[in-house]
């Protein structure tokens, strides 16, 4: 029960990683998450190299602390296609958050459902590989009702993360679609 409760947990952790690193219209420094830069022959993300701050809802700032790195750090977030253009002034460079358009919310939403629906193929697949050892071990001597018992409190498991998963589903889509 611990192993498929843990499972379940990582499934939903993972989701909320990866919701949280949509771009819904507000700058977030979690944009840069994959954003990775040659740092003198390894790569770095970006945050290794730079204070990565969001001054206001539109703008998120980036201070290299060495300054020859900003040309590195500008080529890293082209490269990446995260969607935004950087601008430098010598010292810091500024991404401006344009806002979304209508098709582009949807297209969001879209992207989002999709990592939940994975999320949920986990959570199943933990459920399914927690009742299939229960049914071993019945075969191998532990009594039914042990087993039957078992089966609910992992489909228990399953309703209260797939809870979980879809308050987290639905925070995101509200974020996504408040203009």
């Amino acid at each position: 029960m611990t192993d498929v409760e843990g499972r379940m947990q990582r499934a939903i952790d993972h989701l909320e990683e990866e919701l949280n690193n949509v771009r819904a219209g507000k700058a977030s420094p979690n944009v840069l998450n994959g954003v990775m830069v040659d740092y003198y022959g390894s790569m770095t993300p970006v945050s290794g190299v730079a204070s990565v701050t969001v001054p206001d809802a539109k703008t998120i700032l980036i201070q290299p602390w060495d300054k020859k790195m900003i040309k590195p750090i500008e080529k890293a977030i082209i490269d990446s296609n995260i969607g935004l253009t950087p601008s430098n002034n010598g010292e810091q460079i500024l991404l401006s958050i344009p806002p979304l358009t209508e098709e582009r919310r949807k297209l969001l939403v879209k992207q989002i459902r999709q990592e939940a629906e994975t999320a949920r193929v986990s959570l199943r697949n933990a459920r399914r590989d927690a009742v299939e050892a229960f049914k071993k071990a019945q075969k191998e001597g532990m009594p039914e009702d042990e087993s039957k018992d078992g089966e609910t409190q992992v489909q228990k498991l399953l309703e209260k993360f797939s809870k979980t998963l879809d308050a987290a589903l639905d925070r995101k889509e509200r974020e996504i679609m408040t203009v």
